[in-house]
């Protein structure tokens, strides 16, 4: 009886495709395709009844269905549109079929349905699957590169790095933070880092205490850390808190940190039309004699 109703069903995919777009078009304003085009949804749900059609022609053939869930996780389209679509494939695929035959009996509407269930699961069960892995895929980069953009390091000038630190700051980033200090100072051979907490809303003992914790490591390798971006409020809760932050330089701007880095690592920041102006004065002097 399957092979009976899959030959009706290949048979008539015209029609059932039709049906099938035109109760798929009531849906275009859910989340799925409310912000994609017409055209774009007009095809893509071709390509979709396609993809079913193909599934059900071609059993255990995968690499149509795994193109198509990475075509929709790019459209940004939920899983929901999957669902949606192979259920009123279903519906129609059942009603098509019960509307060709009068003789019409429990055992045929129950094996009717199995067959229909044993077309439609396969292919949600392989896209759901597809669409599932791709988005933790996805996901998983995300948040490496998150991580990576949460606590960055960089080397604005030979031995002076700079770590701007936006956000809240938890237990996981702040361990984010101390290992990328460690490698940073490390790997760009740096004297002296500057924590810049200017982005952090609130400093509180958990946090206090991890940049107390970054400093002293960065200390232990032969760097200074400079705290840099402390707001008046912020002083005035590390004073409250008792918060001892002592062992190394704070300043109330990043400018400033960056003039103390200079002085530590035997620099300093000269005004070049001074410089200019003495030059030509030493050298009109030379000349007067």
């Amino acid at each position: 009886m399957d092979r009976e109703f899959k030959k009706i069903v290949l048979d008539n995919s015209d029609i059932i495709v039709q049906k099938w777009i035109d109760e798929i078009d009531s849906l275009k304003n859910s989340n799925y395709s409310s912000s994609v085009t017409d055209e774009l949804l007009e095809s893509t749900n071709r390509e979709f009844v396609n993809i079913i059609f193909g599934s059900i022609q071609n059993e255990g053939d995968t690499k149509q269905l795994k193109e198509f869930s990475e075509k929709l996780i790019n459209l940004g389209w939920q899983v929901s549109y999957i669902t949606d679509g192979l259920q009123v494939f279903r519906r129609v695929t059942i009603d098509f079929i019960l509307n060709q035959t009068d003789q019409i009996d429990t055992n045929y509407i129950s094996e009717l349905l199995h067959s229909v269930d044993k077309w439609v699961e396969p292919v949600i069960k392989q896209l759901v699957n597809e669409y599932s892995g791709n988005w933790e895929n996805i996901l998983s980069l995300q948040r490496v590169a998150l991580q990576e953009l949460s606590a960055p390091l960089i080397p604005v000038m030979d031995d002076i790095t700079v770590m701007p630190l936006v956000g809240t700051i938890d237990t996981e980033r702040a361990k984010l933070i101390m290992e990328n200090l460690l490698d940073g100072v490390i790997k760009h051979s740096s004297e002296v880092v500057l924590i810049d907490i200017t982005g952090v809303p609130v400093v509180d003992t958990m946090v206090a205490h991890h940049i107390v914790q970054a400093a002293d490591a960065v200390r232990l390798v032969g760097a200074t850390c400079i705290l840099v971006g402390i707001r008046p409020e912020i002083a005035q809760t590390i004073v409250n808190l008792g918060i001892d932050l002592g062992k190394f330089p704070t300043k109330s701007s990043l400018r400033k940190g960056f003039i103390k880095a200079l002085e530590l690592t035997n620099r300093k920041i000269v005004d070049v039309e001074q410089k200019d102006s003495g030059m030509e004065q030493l050298i009109d002097s030379l000349g007067g004699e």
